[in-house]
């Protein structure tokens, strides 16, 4: 038996996903993902707020040649805290086909981050949810963002929606290129052209730097798949910031308890949020190409 034994109500990813009817444009990024452990050879960190299944790079990897995407970028997992060993060891097996997203705190050295750069790293992420970590100080982060700074990377962050007024001017201080988890978290039951969403709207359309993932329709839904409650919601944003919108899968999709969406059927749901094809290559291609890749050929 291994050191870790994953939470009783932990739902594990679709071992078996369709193949997706829609085939994606050569290039294509899957620009949230993860990896866990595996644990007997990654621990899971000690203050963990969960203990999830096993989800490797192999899984990753077999998972992005099923779906047709051509790279990835994975997010540093908050089960393994600031160990970004996992998150590293998958970055430097992918033949460069993958950049990272570490968790890291304002002791790093400059050498330890040169090092995270080299294996592919290009940003750092602020977690707001109570329930996943103890978020930290404003001075906490502008001291990560001192650290990060000479070497380009930028910042993603995720919150709810409700708390986005309280960490406005936070957020809007930043003067890295920003990238929001999850189309912000918005509460879908309020509508499209609610105020809370509009509070959103409002940040990104006030602040150039900021880019927005629209990921996770299964983690957003209240109707459940095909999750055509999501849809007005990203294909707004798509809609209104066609260069700076991100796509993933968000595999193996952490913490869910409704349900394990086939990620397959994640694919699919694409043309339904970025219905032309320009719309799609700027989303699944340019964008995240000139992000995480800039200046590089592939």
């Amino acid at each position: 038996m291994g050191a870790f034994t994953m939470d009783d109500d932990w739902l594990v990813f679709d071992p078996d996903p369709s193949v997706p009817q829609f085939i994606l444009p050569p290039g294509s990024v899957d620009s949230h993902c993860h990896v866990f452990g595996p644990g007997d050879e990654f621990p899971y960190a000690p203050e963990r707020k969960y203990t999830p299944g096993d989800a490797g790079k192999d899984q990753l990897f077999a998972l992005r040649d099923h779906l047709g995407v051509s790279r990835n970028v994975i997010v540093q997992a908050t089960c393994h805290g600031t160990d970004n060993s996992s998150m590293l060891d998958a970055l430097r097996s992918s033949g460069g086909r993958a950049r990272g997203v570490a968790t890291i705190d304002p002791s790093i050295s400059h050498d330890e981050l040169t090092e995270m750069h080299d294996a592919g790293v290009r940003a750092v992420r602020f977690n707001y949810l109570p329930r996943l970590v103890d978020p930290q100080p404003d001075d906490y982060y502008y001291r990560i963002v001192d650290k990060i700074r000479p070497l380009g990377w930028h910042v993603v962050i995720y919150f709810e929606a409700a708390d986005l007024a309280a960490r406005w001017d936070f957020f809007t201080s930043l003067d890295t290129v920003v990238v929001v988890d999850h189309v912000g978290r918005p509460d879908v039951s309020r509508g499209v052209d609610g105020e809370e969403f509009g509070l959103f709207l409002r940040l990104v359309g006030e602040n150039p730097n900021f880019w927005v993932k629209v990921t996770c329709p299964e983690r957003l839904t209240h109707a459940g798949a095909p999750y055509d409650d999501v849809v007005p919601f990203a294909r707004r944003v798509v809609d209104e910031f066609a260069d700076r919108v991100l796509w993933g899968t968000d595999w193996p999709h952490p913490n869910l308890k409704s349900h394990m969406p086939d990620d397959g059927a994640l694919v699919d749901f694409v043309p339904r949020i970025a219905p032309s094809a320009g719309a799609r290559q700027r989303l699944l291609v340019d964008n995240p190409t000139r992000l995480y890749w800039e200046g590089e050929s592939w």
